[in-house]
């Protein structure tokens, strides 16, 4: 059975994620609209126990 950590999609590089200017939660996920302390995917996998379905990949830069 594979891990459902390693399975859930990076918030390093979706769209929806941001840094945000909150010291006490610095990123945040626009797509949910929330600030977390940690990876808003760690979150999201803890209180559902799926991996994020509002995953983009962000585009590429040339």
């Amino acid at each position: 059975m594979p891990d459902a950590k390693a399975a859930a999609p990076d918030c390093k590089v979706c769209r929806h994620f941001h840094i945000t200017w909150d010291a006490h939660f610095r990123y945040g996920c626009r797509a949910m609209d929330f600030k977390s302390q940690r990876l808003p995917m760690l979150d999201v996998l803890e209180a559902s126990g799926q991996p994020c379905h509002y995953f983009q990949s962000k585009p590429r830069q040339t």
